[in-house]
């Protein structure tokens, strides 16, 4: 994947205040912060798509939600992989698989939530454009509920088994503390090979400068 999506994590990060940032460099918390920019590129892709079927091309509400979450399934698929570090050639069995039939769900329900959010909307004698809203507004909440769902079931179940732990930062005070350690032990290989200590070695340094 390009490094675009990296950066717009990064920059969101820096937005992040620092009690809620610890709590979310768990490894868990790391998988939900990638998947949430999969889920905005998701909804992004699929509410567009929605208002172009059911709007202009004046599909039905369920045939216009299906296809919906169809095209936006293409685009969270290629980005799931990058929100778990997934490179090569995708496992067809245990990834490709799985995550097409959880998608399909998610069609069904995304569609079933469309046609009858518009049966709904019609039997209230609403007009096009508060139908249109009725329609974008419950597709649009049901896609949040299935964007928890689908997360629980890659982190858990999908991805378990490849899963890698983000590389961990050191602590700056860790690493002057461990500067520091390792400047005070300068001595020890000489110590060792002489069979003197360092404060023995002190003292005879000292005696050959006054003779």
């Amino acid at each position: 994947m390009p490094a675009v999506p990296d950066k717009i994590v990064q920059i969101a990060w820096r937005l992040v205040p620092a009690r809620l940032e610890r709590k979310l460099r768990t490894e868990a918390g790391y998988r939900f912060t990638r998947f949430a920019f999969v889920a905005v590129a998701g909804v992004i892709t699929s509410q567009v798509m929605l208002a172009i079927l059911v709007g202009p091309v004046q599909l039905s509400a369920g045939l216009s939600g299906v296809l919906a979450s169809m095209t936006a399934a293409l685009v969270s698929y290629l980005l799931s992989r990058w929100a778990w570090e997934r490179k090569g050639r995708p496992d067809f069995l245990r990834e490709t698989v799985p995550f097409w039939l959880v998608s399909a769900g998610v069609w069904v329900v995304l569609g079933l939530t469309s046609h009858y959010a518009s049966v709904w909307a019609h039997s209230e004698d609403w007009t096009h454009w508060r139908r249109h809203l009725a329609v974008q507004g419950a597709y649009f909440l049901v896609n949040c509920v299935t964007f928890v769902v689908r997360f629980l079931i890659f982190h858990h179940v999908l991805f378990a088994n490849k899963d890698r732990k983000p590389a961990a930062v050191p602590e700056p005070e860790l690493a002057t503390a461990d500067a520091a350690a390792s400047s005070n032990h300068d001595t020890g290989p000489i110590a060792l090979l002489t069979g003197d200590s360092p404060r023995q070695q002190q003292g005879q340094h000292q005696g050959r400068h006054r003779a």
